[in-house]
């Protein structure tokens, strides 16, 4: 209570400032005001605290200023989206290559029916196509699937028999690759489609997609995730938006600038030959399909990607699912730099293509520059109360505007491009956006520090619940993460940054009051959200089964 009254004081004291006196005499008192000027003297150890901040900032700022190429790339090469999006050739009817199409599962009992309709549904012919369900799991999916599979096969879903096959696994090797790769021993595919267990795709997707296999070259093709359950929740809102700047400015930029991008593990295909002369699937890292991407890259296999062909993907409802999402891309994305990153830059590779990818695999390291900020901000703030106005224009406004502002632009210029008559409705979520960033900083920090120290863990999967639209309970309750100590240590983080807001208003420094409520709302939101559903999780418990351990637990 008192910190709020001192906070509510402060801020009726700057109101009632600015209506008295105006804006001009503030901006006097407090920042052309040289009484105290040259009486300050810069110590050794303000000073080392001041070159790690300032290179922290630096640093995260040069990562910004490439979203800003992301979106330059995007539209400079926009004319060749429009001739790639339609291919060069097409098979004829008669010839049309054998497709296998591989659904790699783990426990996920609630999502198998709908996962095998919408495949057994594919509009492609039934003798130059097979379905493979690589089923990795421990529990009662197994006779689900195994069941589902022997209908469709039977032809008693309401369908023709279908060319569908039951692979089960009695162990994880290789986790999600192993399945994969075991499952391309059977494959009778020249062509090999993959789908997750959350995924919907259309009748016509496979049409859309396989004429451009024609062209010899073409070794992968990816294609955009749309979002089953966008409006379910306002977190699932912000997710949509955080893949859609993924899928059409990472992905459409790179693709349209001719560099290399990956395969997104789901929605995409693959020849059969490129995976074998890159040299399969392998599990040493998390994001098994971005290390494949590469190796069969630097074969000289040419990925396309094909912005308009959509397919519905079901996004993470919890915010723990959420927070094991993201922290297994950036453990695999910093894992995969470590492995491909060498063989990148010896590759005859145009220079410009080794420093996009350099910027793609080691992007997620601003997670623990992001603690290091957020460690020093107070401590700088503080040594830094003698500055003025040049200072802050000539050294604070550059860094804030490629760090920070570029995030918010980046995400707005994606949603524009995807929903020209409403992307402005974007406006409302960047604040949620950008402090979201910000809060899973400590989930991806311990990833990609396990992944710099090269600690082992197992593919974290996302569980799967069903969902789609608001007031919707998913009975996949078993599925749930369980709750570990990081939610408290962002909650206490929180509370560090909340104490930065009250100095920073006590000291009248207000410019960095709405950059500070950034960091305040975004590990409480994290924190708080996790908690509650962590608590929630618990009392279903008592009324229901839960599973024992569905993956690493203290995310």
């Amino acid at each position: 209570m008192k910190l709020e009254s001192s906070l509510f004081s402060q801020l009726n004291a700057l109101a009632m400032l600015v209506t008295s006196h105006g804006f001009q005499h503030y901006w006097k008192t407090h920042y052309a005001d040289h009484t105290f000027r040259n009486v300050y003297r810069w110590n050794a150890f303000d000073i080392s605290l001041l070159i790690p901040y300032f290179l922290v900032m630096v640093i995260l700022a040069f990562y910004g200023i490439h979203r800003y190429q992301l979106v330059w790339l995007y539209y400079r090469n926009k004319r060749k989206q429009s001739r790639s999006s339609q291919p060069p050739a097409r098979f004829d009817e008669e010839n049309l290559p054998f497709v296998t199409v591989q659904l790699p599962i783990y426990n996920e009992q609630f999502v198998i029916d709908r996962l095998l309709e919408a495949c057994c549904r594919l509009d492609y012919p039934r003798d130059r196509f097979e379905i493979q369900l690589l089923d990795d799991s421990t529990d009662e999916t197994v006779e689900v699937a195994s069941a589902m599979v022997a209908r469709f096969a039977a032809g008693t879903q309401g369908l023709a028999p279908q060319p569908v096959y039951y692979l089960h696994r009695t162990n994880r090797h290789g986790f999600k690759a192993g399945a994969l790769e075991e499952g391309l021993r059977s494959a009778k595919g020249e062509l090999v489609a993959i789908f997750d267990a959350d995924f919907v795709p259309p009748p016509d997707w496979l049409r859309k997609v396989v004429h451009h296999f024609a062209e010899p070259g073409v070794g992968m093709v990816q294609t955009r995730w749309t979002h089953l359950n966008r409006n379910y929740s306002f977190l699932t809102q912000v997710e949509a938006i955080l893949l859609d700047g993924h899928f059409v400015l990472e992905h459409g930029g790179r693709s349209r600038a001719g560099v290399f991008f990956n395969f997104n593990g789901t929605a995409g295909m693959w020849r059969r030959q490129a995976i074998e002369e890159a040299g399969g699937w392998q599990h040493d890292t998390l994001t098994e399909d971005t290390d494949l991407s590469y190796r069969a890259q630097l074969k000289g296999w040419k990925f396309k990607y094909l912005q308009d062909v959509e397919c519905p993907a079901e996004l993470p409802i919890e915010m723990t699912a959420f927070k094991t999402q993201q922290a297994r891309w950036a453990k695999g994305l910093i894992q995969t730099s470590k492995k491909i990153l060498p063989s990148v830059f010896r590759s005859e590779a145009p220079f410009h293509t080794k420093l996009e990818a350099w910027y793609h695999l080691t992007a997620n390291i601003s997670y623990p520059l992001m603690i290091v900020l957020s460690v020093l901000l107070m401590p700088a703030m503080i040594i830094r109360s003698w500055q003025g106005p040049i200072q802050m224009m000539l050294i604070d406004f550059p860094l804030f505007m490629a760090s920070t502002m570029s995030v918010s632009s980046f995400y707005l210029v994606s949603q524009r491009e995807l929903f020209p008559r409403t992307w402005y409705k974007t406006f409302l979520y960047l604040p949620f956006l950008m402090s979201l960033g910000v809060g899973l900083s400590v989930t991806n920090t311990k990833a990609v520090l396990e992944a710099l120290f090269g600690i082992k863990s197992a593919f974290a999967r996302t569980p799967k619940y069903r969902v789609q639209k608001k007031g919707e309970r998913s009975q996949a309750r078993k599925y749930r993460k369980r709750l570990g100590i990081i939610p408290w240590i962002e909650l206490a983080i929180g509370v560090y940054f909340a104490a930065t807001v009250w100095y920073a208003i006590s000291t009248e420094n207000f410019f960095t009051v709405p950059f500070l409520l950034l960091f305040v709302l975004g590990y409480w939101y994290t924190g708080l959200l996790s908690i509650f559903q962590g608590l929630f999780e618990r009392k279903s418990a008592s009324g229901g089964e839960m599973h024992e351990k569905p993956y690493p637990v203290g995310i």
